[in-house]
């Protein structure tokens, strides 16, 4: 992906996976006006590069994200409304409105500290996984404001109500052991595994249809704020959307593998694309 020019972010693509790193390690990967820039100019790429089959967001250094940057998001822009606008535009749209209707499957893969700011990229990826040892917190009640953007949101919306208050009034540090168990990632792994882990994970979802799976995730995220009709109306409408956009023919594939030819077992692997 030769065209963005990075200096915050690091991009490895391997065996169809992007392994999209924050990239100022001496920070802690804490979020500056330039990370923001390089991470919102590298999703746009890599959703349409044919060599990109899943993206994995991680940080460089052992640790995924401390958060915002105190210095250079915060202070250094009091007194520039502008550049606090442009900074604060950047970060939600990369954070959330790109990664949570992307057009490929996202992970998070979590060590080391993900505090703050950085719960929004977490809970905006589709699936997230942890290291037993890293260190999660909403820390801003520490230092004086309330968790913006949309942090106080995701975090309401991903986790049971009396587990956001808790984390978010207290700012107090958990583990990943912890972030699984309550929801805020799919699963904790020794931290020796976790890469290995995300990998596997990565490489079943590539096996899916992009199309389909597309549109899973797609559904599953839209009918969390529907009534039922509304659900009933919307997945109607997208199923047929999904038959006509599908240049694989997912649907018909499936079937005749599974019915006719009786080649796979459709609750134990994917069908194989024809």
């Amino acid at each position: 992906m030769p065209n963005v020019e990075r200096t915050c972010v690091s991009v490895d693509i391997h065996n169809g996976i992007a392994w999209v790193n924050l990239n100022r390690p001496h920070k802690k990967n804490a979020m500056s006006p330039q990370l923001h820039e390089d991470m919102d100019a590298t999703l746009v790429e890599l959703e349409f590069d044919d060599k990109v089959g899943a993206v994995v967001i991680s940080g460089a250094g052992g640790n995924f994200s401390a958060g915002q940057d105190l210095k250079e998001f915060f202070r250094a822009l009091e007194n520039d409304p502008a550049g606090r606008k442009r900074a604060q535009d950047t970060a939600n749209r990369w954070r959330w409105d790109r990664l949570y209707m992307y057009g490929k499957p996202t992970i998070s893969m979590v060590e080391g500290y993900c505090a703050g700011g950085a719960f929004m990229q977490l809970m905006a990826t589709d699936f997230a996984l942890a290291a037993e040892d890293a260190v999660f917190s909403l820390s801003e009640i520490n230092w004086g404001i309330i968790p913006g953007g949309l942090v106080a949101k995701v975090v309401a919306d991903a986790v049971l109500y009396r587990h956001a208050l808790y984390y978010a009034c207290l700012g107090e540090p958990f583990d990943g052991v912890e972030a699984a168990r309550v929801g805020f990632v799919n699963k904790a792994y020794p931290k020796a595994d976790l890469k290995e882990e995300t990998e596997k994970l990565a490489t079943k979802l590539m096996a899916k249809s992009p199309s389909v799976l597309r549109a899973t995730k797609q559904a599953i995220r839209q009918v969390r704020t529907m009534d039922f009709q509304q659900a009933y109306d919307y997945l109607a409408q997208k199923g047929q959307a999904l038959r006509v956009e599908d240049a694989g023919q997912s649907y018909q594939t499936g079937m005749r593998q599974f019915v006719d030819e009786k080649t796979y077992r459709p609750m134990f692997e994917p069908f194989k694309p024809a």
